[in-house]
């Protein structure tokens, strides 16, 4: 962990929720209200937190980030533990630079260190990085484990993605079942 030069001017650090000063969540929220023109709520961002960041700076200002959480995925009569990547974004001005690419490839890294399986929720616009770099969209049904008990979500069927770690991640089995997540406030996924 820690940070790293990349480039000139370029520094990447992987770090957990714990270790951000509130100045640097404060910028984290920033670029996402600016990267998701204004569509990023309260709620999305406690999605993205107490797990891992990675936060790219160029010249002393942030540039990207996402975050890996961890999430409890019921699929096949397993509860797998689940790396669930979040708040992915670049700003405006340095889009189709390799950043989002730069932030997947540290994020992969934690889940395939620490999770069975990786998966996220992805917009269209965002679809094509994560199917370039290996994810696959989920073909089978999606659900919730609710507080009323299991809920199919057919809203976030196509737009569901996972990831197997390669070595030692979990290859998911369509027809063992949905994959039905865990229960939190707002946005399910």
């Amino acid at each position: 962990m820690g940070e790293e030069e990349t480039g000139p001017g370029r520094a990447v650090s992987l770090r957990h929720t714990s270790q951000l000063a509130e100045g640097e969540l404060r910028q984290v929220r920033e670029l996402l209200d600016g990267a998701f023109e204004g569509d990023f709520g309260d709620e999305d961002f406690e999605h993205a937190l107490g797990g891992m960041h990675v936060l790219v700076h160029e010249v002393g200002e942030l540039v990207a980030h996402g975050s890996v959480v961890q999430r409890r995925v019921l699929h096949g009569g397993r509860a797998l533990r689940t790396g669930y990547v979040e708040a992915v974004a670049v700003r405006a001005d340095r889009r189709r630079r390799g950043l989002g690419g730069l932030v997947m490839a540290r994020l992969e890294e934690v889940v395939a260190r620490a999770y069975a399986v990786g998966a996220l929720s992805a917009s269209e616009a965002g679809a094509g990085l994560y199917r370039a770099r290996g994810w696959s969209a989920w073909p089978g049904r999606i659900g919730v484990l609710g507080p009323d008990g299991p809920e199919r979500l057919p809203e976030e069927e196509g737009s569901t993605y996972v990831w197997a770690p390669p070595g030692g991640g979990v290859l998911l089995d369509p027809t063992a079942g949905p994959l039905s997540f865990d229960w939190r406030e707002g946005d399910v996924l």
